[in-house]
């Protein structure tokens, strides 16, 4: 049995009615009955992940739009990570995406060519930055 499969069964035992979705490579991953319902769903392609597992999947760069597509039909859904060690629910992953990035604007910033006015804007942004992850 992969470590993928073992992952997902060990998942739906407490989350059954959960659809999770499993980072491998740049793509996300839906497997057995979470891939067949999201297969009939939206017409993805069922491909076998071994004899008994069926799967199916989009490209990482996809997240935003599939995140929707499951959200308009009401279907609770995690993002896990088997590489990283974890599972978040899409808003979550979303907000720390939304961290990562306020962290990547102060670490590429020349604090020795910054104008006043230039601090002023970038801190007016990240701080409205901040207050939408905080408020959603």
């Amino acid at each position: 049995m992969s470590k993928l499969y073992k992952k997902y069964l060990e998942l739906k035992r407490t989350y059954p009615t959960t659809i999770f979705l499993f980072k491998s490579g740049i793509f996300y991953l839906a497997l057995d009955k979470d891939a067949e319902l999201l297969a009939e769903k939206f017409g993805f392609k069922l491909v076998n992940l071994n004899q008994e597992v069926l799967k199916c999947g989009f490209p990482v760069s996809k997240l935003q739009y599939y995140a929707d597509l499951i959200k308009s039909y009401s279907l609770n859904f995690e993002l896990v990570d088997l590489e990283n060690n974890f599972t978040l629910n899409y808003d979550n992953y979303s907000n720390n995406q939304k961290v990562k990035n306020i962290i990547n604007t102060l670490k590429e910033l020349d604090m020795n060519n910054v104008t006043l006015k230039e601090s002023f804007d970038l801190l007016y942004k990240l701080s409205e930055d901040a207050k939408n992850i905080i408020n959603g």
